[in-house]
C-alpha cells in the first residue's frame, strides 16, 4: 500500500520593506506615489511588501500596528513628536521594527541614513534611493546642511546598493561610492491623454488659457521668479496658476503672495490627482523652476501629460525634458520664453509631441518598477530569485 506523499514545503516569498515616507495610500508627494506603484506592483508578482506608515498622535498608545491594503502589510508607526524631529523619531522606529523583519529594505531617502547603522548590525540588505543633494539647497541653514551633508556619506557607505533617479546623480555619488554600487533608475509616470474640464472650471480657468507651477513654494524653484516673469506685462485673459501651500510666517511665502496679482491663481496645495491631472493637461504650458535635484516628480507627469515645459537651464532639467521645454536662466530670459509659448501655436505643439515621445521612451511606470525589482532580487540572492520567478509563471 502506497503511502501518502508528504505535502512539500511552501515556496517563502521574496520580502520588501518600503522605510522613508509617510505612507501609502499615497497622499504627500512623490516619493509616496512611487512607494505606492512599486508596492502594488510587487505584491502583484508574488512579494510579501511591508510599508512603514506614520502617525503623529498626542501620545504613544501602541507604538506598532499592521493593516493590509489590497495584499499590502501597512505597517503603521505611532510618533508624539512634531515637525523634524517627529521624522527622525518615525525613521528610527520603522529602522528597529524592520531590523526584526527579513527581506531586502528599500529606503527613500537618506536624512535619517545614520540609522540605517542598526540594520547593518542586525544583517539586513539595504537598497537606498539617494534622492537629489539635499545639502545644497540654499533654504537650509548650517546646521541642517551639515546633518544632510553627514548623512548623505552615511547612506552611501551603509547601504549594498544605491539608486540615483538622474545620470547627474548618479555622478554625483560616484564620488562617494564606486560606480559599481550604484544603479541609475528614473521616476514614473502615466500618460493622460484626456482629462475633466470641472475642475478647471472651480477655479475660473479655461482650457488652454493658463499656465501652470506645481511645486513646493521654495527659493531653490524659483516660484518668485516666475510670477514676477508672468506679470511683467499684461497677458490678456490669460491666467498663471501657482500651486503649493503658503505659509505667511514664512518670508518667501509672503513675499510670493505679495507679488501675486489678479491674474495668479494660488489655490495652495492639491493632492486630488484628478485635479492635478486635468490642471497639467488642460494647460498651455508648465512652469518648472527646479536648480537642484535630479528626476523630479511632476516634471515627469508634466511630459507624460503632453505639456511643452518652460524650465530653468540646468543639467537635471535638460536630461530630463530635453526638446519637450525652452529654458531660461533668469527673470528676463523667462518672461522672453513666456512670451514665445504664448504666442507661439506651433513651438507649444512641437514641444508637446516631444513631452510625450520623451515620457515614454524613459519614463515608463513599467520599466521603473521592473528595474526596482531586479535590484531587490540581486540583494536577496539566487536562492530567493527563482522562488519569486516561479511564483510570477505559475500566476501567468
Amino acid at each position: 500500500m502506497l503511502k501518502p506523499e508528504r505535502p512539500s514545503n511552501p515556496i517563502e516569498k521574496p520580502s520588501i520593506l518600503i522605510l522613508g515616507t509617510r505612507g501609502i495610500p499615497a497622499s504627500h508627494g512623490g516619493f509616496e506615489t512611487f512607494a505606492e506603484r512599486l508596492a502594488l506592483f510587487l505584491a502583484g508578482r508574488g512579494w510579501k511588501v511591508g510599508v512603514y506608515c506614520q502617525k503623529e498622535v498626542e501620545r504613544v498608545g501602541q507604538r506598532v500596528t499592521s493593516d493590509t491594503w489590497r495584499g499590502i502589510e501597512l505597517i503603521t508607526i505611532e510618533v508624539a513628536s512634531k515637525g523634524p524631529r517627529a521624522t527622525l523619531e518615525f525613521d528610527w522606529q520603522c529602522v528597529l521594527d524592520a531590523a526584526r523583519r527579513p527581506g531586502v529594505c528599500l529606503v527613500l531617502g537618506y536624512n535619517g541614513a545614520v540609522f540605517l547603522t542598526w540594520l547593518r548590525l542586525m544583517r539586513r540588505k539595504i537598497i537606498t534611493n539617494m534622492d537629489g543633494i539635499e545639502w545644497r539647497r540654499p533654504k537650509w541653514g548650517p546646521a541642517a546642511r551639515a546633518w544632510f551633508w553627514l548623512n548623505e556619506w552615511i547612506g552611501a557607505w551603509l547601504s549594498h546598493r544605491l539608486v540615483a533617479d538622474h545620470p547627474a546623480i548618479a555622478d554625483h555619488l560616484a564620488t562617494r561610492r564606486p560606480r559599481s554600487a550604484i544603479a541609475t533608475i528614473a521616476y514614473g509616470a502615466d500618460p493622460v491623454t484626456s482629462a475633466p474640464e470641472e475642475p478647471l472650471h472651480a477655479l475660473g480657468l479655461e482650457p488652454g488659457k493658463y499656465l501652470v507651477s506645481i511645486a513646493r513654494i521654495e527659493p531653490d524653484n524659483n516660484i518668485l521668479p516666475i510670477i514676477e516673469a508672468f506679470r511683467r506685462r499684461d497677458r490678456g485673459d490669460m491666467k498663471l496658476v501657482a500651486l503649493g501651500t503658503l505659509n505667511d510666517d514664512i518670508p518667501y511665502h509672503r513675499a510670493v503672495r505679495e507679488a501675486a496679482g489678479s491674474a495668479v491663481i494660488m489655490p495652495g496645495a492639491i493632492y486630488d490627482q484628478a485635479t492635478v491631472k486635468a490642471l497639467r493637461y488642460h494647460a498651455r504650458a508648465y512652469m518648472h523652476g527646479h536648480t537642484v535635484g535630479g528626476t523630479n516628480p511632476s516634471l515627469v507627469e508634466a511630459l507624460a501629460a503632453g505639456n511643452m515645459v518652460i524650465a530653468h537651464d540646468n543639467r537635471y532639467n535638460r536630461w530630463v525634458a530635453g526638446e519637450a521645454a525652452i529654458y531660461f536662466n533668469d527673470t528676463d530670459s523667462l518672461s522672453a520664453r513666456i512670451d514665445e509659448a504664448l504666442a507661439d501655436d506651433a513651438l507649444v505643439a512641437r514641444c508637446s509631441k516631444a513631452a510625450r515621445a520623451r515620457a515614454r521612451e524613459a519614463f515608463r511606470w513599467e520599466d521603473v518598477l521592473s528595474a526596482y525589482e531586479k535590484e531587490a532580487l540581486r540583494q536577496l540572492g539566487a536562492a530567493t530569485a527563482a522562488p519569486a520567478q516561479a511564483d510570477r509563471a505559475k500566476h501567468a
